[in-house]
Parts: structure tokens; sequence; C-alpha cells
């Protein structure tokens, strides 16, 4: 068994590159924003991170939440999601859609995800990821919100 500070130290570093890739996500995406948190906003260590991100128009408050970890890194718009629950909740429900498309060969209207080759060998792994999602959501008991 690994002393404690080492899965500190473990789930700090998994952190960090989290992080960063949302980081390198936004400026993918072309997203303009503020601040990314210091640490996510509600995680599963070592599996999945949603990350809280400042406005780049109304600086101080959350313009985003972007999920990343074990699957595709994604965001919402924090417009009508308040919570790192509802943008989990908002994702899943947009990957079970996207899935459709895929399993078809088709793009999704709003979704990029892999080459139009392997969209559909994608589709039964995005919703595997998306119907775990949509169980942590269900899940009062992994989320400490109030």
């Amino acid at each position: 068994m690994s002393p404690p500070n080492e899965d500190v130290n473990d789930e700090n570093a998994w952190h960090e590159a989290c992080r960063d890739r949302v980081a390198q996500y936004l400026k993918d995406q072309g997203v303009v924003h503020g601040r990314i948190g210091e640490g996510p906003a509600w995680s599963v260590p070592g599996v999945m991170s949603v990350w809280a991100v400042e406005s780049g128009r109304a600086p101080g408050r959350v313009g985003w939440w972007v999920l990343c970890g074990d699957g595709p890194t994604d965001y919402v718009s924090s417009k009508d999601i308040r919570s790192p629950r509802e943008a989990v909740r908002a994702i899943a429900q947009r990957w079970q859609v996207a899935c459709g498309y895929l399993a078809r060969g088709e793009a999704p209207p709003d979704f990029e995800l892999g080459s139009p080759d392997s969209r559909r060998q994608l589709a039964p792994l995005l919703e595997s990821r998306a119907e775990l999602l949509l169980q942590w959501v269900a899940e009062d008991a992994i989320w400490s919100e109030g």
C-alpha cells in the first residue's frame, strides 16, 4: 500500500494534467475565457473531472464547464447550467444524441469526434461513457452540492 502522500501527489498530478488538457482544448476550440479553476469543481480522480472556467466577458463568473478525463474533452456554456452535476448531465445527453449519428457513420451537427472512418467504431465507446456519466449524475452520494 502506498503512503497517503503518494496518493495525494498522484491525484494532484492527474488534476494538473487535466487542467493543462482543458486549457489546450479551449484554445483549440477558440473559446474566449478567463481563468480556469485551480482544481476541478468535481472529479472522480483518475477517471473524470469537471472544471469551472471563468467567462471571458464577465470576469468573476463561471462562463463554461469543461469535462475532462477518460473520454472526450467537452464543454458547455454555464448560461443555463449552474453546477458541475448539471454540466455532466448536459454533456452526457449531447453524447447520447451524437452516438446515433456516429453509429450511422455520420457527423453529428454539433459535435466533432474522430475521423469519418472511425465514427462507427467510436459510437459504442461514446455511448458507454455517456451511460456512465448519467449513472453518476443519478447518484446523490457522489455530489456535494449546496
